[in-house]
């Protein structure tokens, strides 16, 4: 028998009411349900210790956030359907769903190259079978292929009920008090014009603190220079893995086995449910297990980077306002090498250049509308009075070098 009314108590938005129907169904479904062993922010604990909240959490979080901007437009008159309102909090619920083991870090290696969107979409597509075609209308608003666009952009877009909710429940678990944003001020100045999603000209303080809040999570949080060292780390332990695998010189689960035999499509995804079961199989433990397993492994180069990476003797990371010199890099390679005997090709897992950039605003992408008084809709970047266009589009872009702390020693 179906439940009805079910609600969960959440640290951040209180009370939340559970979906009802096929929506239930699918949040107690296996593939939903390990979202909760999938941290939201990924190796950000190894900074912010309380960062280890889930994607099941932030889930039922964009959840809640919908259904109340979706009260808010049809006390406004806009025309919503049951059938609408319905498939758009599907979208929200499964926008996540996609996400392996430590969310963005491992995206494209355990399935190469293929984001995790193309993978929510195969997920989508799977529970639209389980369901016989009652998901149609919630891919084609995921895919902005309905007339209302202002329901995609509720999903996606540049104030979309999934951004409000990780700045708001990211700086909660954090403690960074810089991305506390007001959601309900925003939510209750939302409106439509012309099919888009809109702001009430009333609301524009509150959406010039939301563009402040984004950049600062960014560095503070997001693009933290430790968690981007301890990404690396990651990153470097798969490398490793997969080039053992290639070279036949590491057992593996077999379930990763099947993601690595071959080059995987969307296609593939949509098409074989076991390869998404095999997927959807794995979580931030199985990492963690694989890791500690690796630690104890013959290749010293897999060995040391594990063991490291489970006891948080992370690497440095030296910020730059340019590209990483080739002389440097090879400079740390070769005292790597002497300290440790490895080769040119290995020390090449150690020292990794690479840029974080960051933008809280784009010009390019679906901007962010305010419906002045006048009737008149203006971009924010035009209506603001205290953030000019080039502070809020302009793209910051940092350069970094890491490696182990023995190459900056002297």
């Amino acid at each position: 028998m179906q439940q009805k009314n079910k609600i969960v108590n959440d640290p951040v938005h209180g009370f939340i009411q559970m979906p009802s129907g096929i929506g239930f169904e699918i949040v107690n479904h296996p593939y939903f349900q390990r979202l909760r062993n999938i941290k939201q922010l990924g190796l950000t604990y190894y900074v912010y210790p309380g960062a280890t909240h889930s994607r099941f959490q932030h889930s039922l979080g964009a959840y809640y956030l919908t259904q109340q901007a979706i009260d808010v437009l049809l006390s406004k008159g806009i025309d919503i359907t049951q059938d609408e309102v319905d498939a758009t909090l599907l979208a929200i619920l499964l926008h996540d769903i996609g996400h392996g083991p430590y969310s963005h870090t491992l995206e494209k290696i355990l399935f190469r190259n293929i984001h995790h969107e193309t993978i929510t979409l195969a997920f989508m597509n799977y529970f639209n079978r389980l369901y016989p075609g009652q998901l149609n209308l919630c891919i084609d608003i995921f895919l902005d292929q309905y007339k209302k666009t202002f329901l995609h952009e509720l999903i996606s877009s540049q104030l979309d009920m999934d951004r409000l909710d990780y700045l708001k429940r990211d700086s909660f678990f954090t403690g960074v008090s810089e991305g506390v944003i007001g959601t309900e001020r925003i939510i209750k100045m939302l409106t439509v014009f012309n099919y888009r999603l809109a702001v009430e000209e009333k609301g524009i303080y509150s959406i010039e603190k939301f563009l402040i809040a984004r950049r600062l999570m960014y560095w503070q949080v997001y693009l933290h220079k430790t968690v981007l060292a301890a990404e690396l780390m990651l990153i470097s332990i798969f490398r490793r893995v997969y080039d053992l695998f290639l070279q036949n010189d590491i057992i593996i689960p077999e379930s990763l086995k099947v993601l690595w035999n071959r080059e995987w499509t969307a296609e593939d995804l949509i098409l074989n449910s076991e390869l998404l079961q095999i997927y959807a199989s794995f979580d931030d433990s199985d990492v963690v297990v694989w890791i500690k397993q690796w630690a104890k492994h013959k290749d010293k180069v897999l060995s040391m980077l594990s063991e490291r990476f489970l006891s948080r003797k992370l690497f440095k990371i030296q910020m730059q306002r340019n590209p990483a010199e080739s002389s440097l890099i090879l400079r740390y390679k070769n005292k790597l090498q002497k300290l440790y005997s490895f080769s040119e090709l290995e020390s090449s897992y150690f020292v990794l250049s690479n840029s974080a950039q960051n933008h809280a605003y784009s010009m390019v992408d679906n901007r962010i509308n305010i419906l002045m008084k006048n009737g008149h809709v203006l971009d924010i970047a035009e209506a603001s009075d205290i953030l000019n266009i080039d502070v809020l589009s302009k793209n910051v872009v940092k350069y970094y070098i890491s490696c182990p702390p023995e190459c900056l020693a002297d």
